[in-house]
């Protein structure tokens, strides 16, 4: 959480109290707020307790009030204040009787002449003085007396009170609207509270059955091995017995019975032998004792909650893991292959979990320094996807190792064979049927239709493609095979005489065999790969069509 200060400035609150300039003459010289001492004078006259000092000696008790000098009198300094002439016409009254009363107000002297009432105001200044002070410092400056400026000064004050209560009035809506604000808070922090303290007591309630269902599988767990270690215990024992008793018989017969005695038990003792060495029996523990716990993987959900830690008690088993794929014995240069290995364990049960240590070679059988570096992807669920791409023909021993074992079928081979690449011939049909009858069709190899520029004719009832070098063309009379409207069906194949050993010259007997063929591939209308787009030539393993055409020499 970030600091009170970075939350102050989050929020514009201001983390400063506000500064207030101090007059030249220091604190002395801050205005007196008169209203207050006021209304002190007021609260100590109508409090119980000590009485007011005498405000001319300061020394007694004051007992009398003077509202003309507004001052407050003790016994003595009341008598000498109705003795001066100046002051023998003030009435005084008793401080107990200003006790109902609301408002008393105490005279407010000159701060440069003591002696002096404030009754007049300098409107140059804009501050109350005294009549001295407008004859020396205020001299000059226009002036007037309280009572008659009063009414102007306090219109505007008004104003500005009326500006000010504006503000008020905001700050007292905003006040409101935080308070509602912080009450909304409080309550969504007691209810959020609520919720998380249902919550943790769910969840722990979870943990503790999930931890209970932990104990009782491991329980149960530890019966089932038992038992099945105890049964292969009992039987390993007793054919132990048995073996114990056969050759213990057996070893008594051959060094204490006589001829004739070995001979008669011959049989039965050999029989009993034999079958005792056929009883088929493992000497490895039929259960592991590999228990673990993961606290980290995922065990589903308990009570709603979802909670982790599950016990592993499945141990995998090299000789019961297999191997699928279709590049598992054949892969192609420069091409990626890959295969899967399914992690089985002891009873044959793929496993459901990941993390085995799995150890892939694949090296090459004619060349030891070339060694293919392969990539292992856990799928997580007991499965392992081994990909790899070879850059070299030849043979290459895959080993593929899980905790050290082989797998079922390791160590294999892979026979890494060249790419598909394009032949030399071209593939094609009979251009006229195969575009509807169009003269203009354009056969794939560059040959016209009767009709038109370049082509030959050989008659009515007969046509041809011109024929290339190194192209085979067979021709077929009206009604030999399926045409357009009686026109004459072609069906044309073109092989790559570029390779004399692999097409020798064709006998007589050969060409009824082409020319057969060329029929049957017009009639079937799949004579080639042209039949959707004429004019194209196919390429190895591309589809052309509805068939797939190689080149000469090529494998399918």
């Amino acid at each position: 959480m970030s600091d009170p200060q970075e939350q102050q400035r989050q929020f514009g609150i201001m983390s400063e109290i506000p500064e207030v300039d101090l007059p030249p003459g220091g604190i002395n010289d801050l205005t007196t707020d008169h209203l207050a001492m006021n209304e002190v004078l007021l609260e100590t006259l109508q409090a119980q307790g000590p009485g007011m000092l005498c405000d001319l000696c300061v020394d007694g008790e004051a007992v009398k009030h003077c509202p003309t000098c507004k001052a407050n009198l003790c016994h003595f300094c009341c008598q000498a204040h109705r003795r001066q002439k100046k002051t023998a016409s003030h009435a005084v009254v008793d401080l107990e009787d200003l006790k109902g009363y609301s408002r008393t107000e105490k005279p407010i002297l000159c701060p440069s002449h003591p002696s002096e009432d404030l009754t007049l105001f300098c409107e140059q200044c804009e501050q109350p003085v005294c009549r001295d002070c407008v004859v020396g410092k205020h001299r000059q400056h226009p002036y007037a007396f309280t009572a008659s400026v009063i009414h102007k000064h306090g219109d505007s004050m008004r104003d500005l009170l009326k500006s000010t209560q504006l503000h008020v009035d905001t700050l007292e809506g905003a006040l409101r609207h935080i308070e509602g604000v912080s009450s909304a808070i409080c309550s969504r922090v007691e209810a959020v509270a609520g919720e998380i303290r249902t919550f943790a007591d769910g969840y722990i309630r979870a943990i503790e059955e999930h931890r209970d269902q932990l104990l009782k599988q491991l329980e149960d767990l530890k019966v089932q091995k038992e038992t099945l270690l105890h049964l292969q215990k009992a039987q390993l024992e007793q054919l132990l017995m048995d073996m114990r008793t056969g050759v213990e018989f057996t070893e008594r017969l051959l060094t204490s019975g006589s001829d004739l005695e070995i001979l008669i038990t011959k049989g039965v003792v050999a029989s009993r032998l034999r079958k005792l060495n056929k009883v088929d029996y493992s000497i490895h523990p039929g259960v592991e004792d590999g228990i673990q716990f993961s606290p980290h993987e995922k065990a589903g959900q308990c009570c709603g909650y979802e909670v982790f830690g599950t016990i592993l008690y499945k141990a995998v088993d090299p000789a019961k893991c297999v191997l699928q794929g279709e590049d598992l014995h054949s892969a192609r240069q420069n091409q990626p292959a890959s295969f899967t290995l399914l992690s089985h364990d002891t009873s044959g049960e793929q496993m459901g979990r990941g993390g085995e240590p799995i150890r892939v070679t694949i090296i090459h059988k004619d060349k030891k320094d070339c060694i293919i570096k392969p990539s292992v992807c856990d799928k997580r669920d007991g499965t392992y996807h081994i990909s790899y791409t070879p850059e070299e023909l030849g043979t290459y021993t895959v080993c593929i190792c899980v905790k050290g074992q082989h797998v079922q079928g390791s160590p294999f081979t892979v026979t890494v064979k060249n790419k598909f690449r394009k032949h030399q011939g071209v593939f094609h049909c009979c251009t006229f049927c195969s575009s509807g009858g169009q003269k203009a069709a354009r056969c794939a190899c560059s040959g016209t239709m009767p009709g038109t520029a370049g082509a030959a004719s050989a008659g009515a009832d007969s046509a041809y493609c011109t024929e290339l070098p190194g192209h085979i063309m067979a021709t077929f009379e009206s009604g030999a095979g399926p045409g357009q409207g009686g026109k004459p069906a072609l069906a044309s194949y073109a092989v790559n005489r570029e390779q004399p050993e692999s097409f020798p010259s064709l006998s007589e007997q050969e060409e009824k065999v082409l020319q057969g063929l060329c029929f049957l591939l017009a009639f079937a209308g799949s004579a080639g790969c042209c039949t959707a787009d004429p004019g194209t030539s196919s390429q190895d393993g591309e589809e052309m069509g509805n068939r797939k055409w190689f080149g000469p020499g090529e494998q399918q």
